[in-house]
């Protein structure tokens, strides 16, 4: 059986593997420190294969570089041997759920999705410290032993987290902030699905820059627009501290896509068909608030929509069902087409939202601010601590995104979409796509990842005993959720999150690096597992090494006395138990699961062991085996 390799995926390898795709003249091999033979490229041979356009020695080209940028790409590379532990008594809904929390150091959750979620996130939101002189930064360093490093910066907290207060008078003001965003944004990349987008709140001291670190990792061309949007009601004059600028009155949102060849969705022609009309032109005059309804992410403060809730659904399904069947692509389909899609309709009932030649509906209204697919999002607010004021009665988070903004720029995806937040802060993100969810019965699902920073002592948070900012994140997913559910009594939607905590691996230093331990030594480390992990823990390691979603369905049965997990309908069967027998090894091969994982030291005796191939090659022969 193979031997699972329990780390997260080395991007090295990974991009050896694709260059000698292409140059397989390029790749040698050689011994590496422990004597195994890797892969390696002939930097020379390569280079001579790109003789034509290489850029040689000194010579002068365009480029945005800056002190250890190398470093932060060899950072974005090196693999590390760590884990996510599942954290039940903190969860809602842990084995229904699809949504989940993760606490740790988003480079380092980063690269341990790197296998499970490589080109299934379809949209990420990203709220980095901005840099202004009193935003932390993440002080990331693996190649000095945690310890060692303690005793040079002084800069970790009781929980050995990583963070730097990046003064202005720090001579690596703005090294040390693009160190910290470049590897980040280079992994979050490769999670992107192809129509995937990423949207990126900064403001005015790193946009520039963070606008050329994004146009070298995602490509000019994917660029989509650098979005506005109002900074709060304070007023420009009280945003005046030393008299020496103006006041900043705006944000602003970069929104990049994976693919140069995306189009905005379909969904958003529609947003732009219905934009006539008014808060203010009424139907009949009235202005009734059971009439003002969620209805495309728009919910309207005054005035009302005109037709009821179920009518406007049912219009608007009409509509796109139209957009779909119309032979044609989203930016070429005409008021023509869909005049001749409306006439060949039998059914008086899909005349709904009726689109006239002049591109305007005849019975719908909609708000003339409505600006999903402007650049100018200055009718929102970018952030506000009311909104989570009310949720838990305090001010426990001063800089939290609206729900508004986020609403917005759901817009974009799909509703089945895996909407990613690294720095999730107080979970707004989580907040969004339940309501979105529950307005319109779409199936998103969020992973919200944030480090556990400490509150300030003096802080409403920590009086409130929020010790750090998870624990707020946590705690507003879980009253924004039964908020939800209570407004919205007859809506299905998931409520629920699994929390996953960043932890070192399951396994004993021996598991990695056998060869630096004597032979002797063997019987007493046989037991490669630490003492204080779970079962559990080792299941989740386990689908991190094998690309299996962490929101899978996870079923718990018993085989003959011993725990058996049953992943995602048979397609992984796990028993970490000791002493197994024929009777469990038979019944496990009868499911005919795709992987079946266990403890390599589990087998009850010889015979087992012996018999082992035979039972799996007569009832599941396809199944794929690995061992611990």
């Amino acid at each position: 059986m193979e031997k699972l390799k329990m780390r997260s995926l080395n991007k090295v390898d990974d991009n050896i593997k694709k260059i000698g795709e292409q140059f397989p003249n390029c790749i040698i091999e050689r011994k590496n420190r422990h004597g195994k033979v890797e892969y390696a490229i002939d930097f020379d041979m390569l280079k001579q294969e790109l003789s034509s356009v290489i850029v040689e020695g000194r010579e002068e080209r365009y480029q945005f570089t800056w002190p250890d940028k190398k470093k932060s790409i060899l950072l974005a590379n090196t693999p590390i041997i760590k884990t996510l532990r599942p954290c039940r008594e903190q969860s809602v809904n842990f084995d229904d759920t699809e949504n989940l929390y993760i606490e740790g150091d988003n480079l380092e959750v980063l690269k341990l999705l790197q296998e499970t979620y490589l080109g299934k996130v379809k949209m990420i939101y990203i709220d980095p410290p901005y840099n202004t002189g009193n935003d932390f930064v993440y002080e990331d360093n693996f190649t000095q032993r945690i310890d060692k490093y303690k005793g040079n910066s002084g800069q970790y907290d009781e929980q050995g987290n990583r963070l730097v207060k990046n003064m202005e008078t720090n001579g690596r003001f703005h090294t040390d902030w693009l160190n910290m965003i470049y590897p980040r944004l280079k992994l979050m990349k490769d999670l992107l699905d192809d129509d995937g987008l990423i949207f990126i709140s900064i403001g005015d001291e790193e946009v520039d820059n963070l606008r050329k670190v994004c146009n070298e990792i995602f490509g000019e061309s994917n660029f989509r627009n650098q979005i506005v949007i109002r900074r709060g009601t304070k007023s420009i004059q009280a945003q005046f501290e030393t008299w020496d600028k103006l006041g900043q009155a705006l944000e602003y949102i970069l929104l990049y896509s994976k693919n140069s060849a995306y189009r905005f969705p379909r969904q958003m022609k529609l947003l732009e068909k219905v934009k006539s009309g008014s808060w203010n032109n009424h139907w009949r005059g009235t202005d009734r608030p059971t009439m003002r309804y969620p209805l495309l992410g728009v919910t309207p403060q005054k005035g009302q929509w005109r037709w009821g809730k179920e009518r406007s659904e049912v219009a608007i399904s009409n509509y796109e069902r139209m957009l779909s069947e119309v032979k044609s692509t989203a930016d070429t389909i005409t008021d023509e087409q869909i005049d001749a899609w409306y006439a060949k309709q039998n059914d008086t009932s899909i005349d709904l939202l009726r689109i006239s030649k002049t591109g305007k509906p005849e019975h719908y209204i909609a708000p003339t601010n409505e600006t999903v697919l402007n650049s100018s999002w200055v009718d929102l607010l970018v952030g506000s601590s009311t909104e989570i004021a009310k949720l838990f009665d305090t001010a426990v988070f001063d800089t939290a995104k609206l729900t508004q903004v986020i609403q917005r720029m759901l817009c974009f995806t799909s509703d089945d979409a895996i909407i990613l937040d690294l720095f999730s802060g107080s979970a707004t993100v989580a907040h969004a796509v339940m309501q979105r969810n529950a307005e319109d019965g779409g199936k998103r699902k969020f992973i919200m990842v944030q480090l556990p920073e400490q509150t300030d002592e003096k802080s409403e948070a920590y009086k409130a005993g929020y010790k750090n900012i998870c624990e707020i994140g946590k705690e507003r997913i879980r009253r924004a959720g039964n908020k939800i559910a209570q407004e919205n009594p007859h809506a299905h939607f998931d409520n629920g999150f699994r929390v996953l905590k960043c932890d070192s691996s399951n396994m004993k230093a021996v598991y990695y690096y056998p060869a630096d331990y004597n032979a002797d030594l063997f019987d007493s480390l046989i037991d490669n597992i630490k003492a204080d992990r779970t079962s559990e823990d080792l299941l989740f390691q386990v689908m991190l090494d094998l690309g299996v979603m962490l929101s899978s369905k996870i079923v718990q049965t018993t085989i003959a006395g011993k725990n058996i997990f049953n992943v995602s309908d048979n397609f992984l069967i796990a028993c970490f138990d000791k002493d197994i027998d024929e009777e469990t090894i038979t019944a496990i091969a009868k499911q005919k699961p795709y992987y079946f994982v266990m403890r390599d030291s589990s087998i009850a005796n010889d015979s087992v062991a012996t018999n082992f191939e035979q039972i799996f090659n007569t009832y599941s022969p396809e199944t794929k085996k690995k061992v611990l």
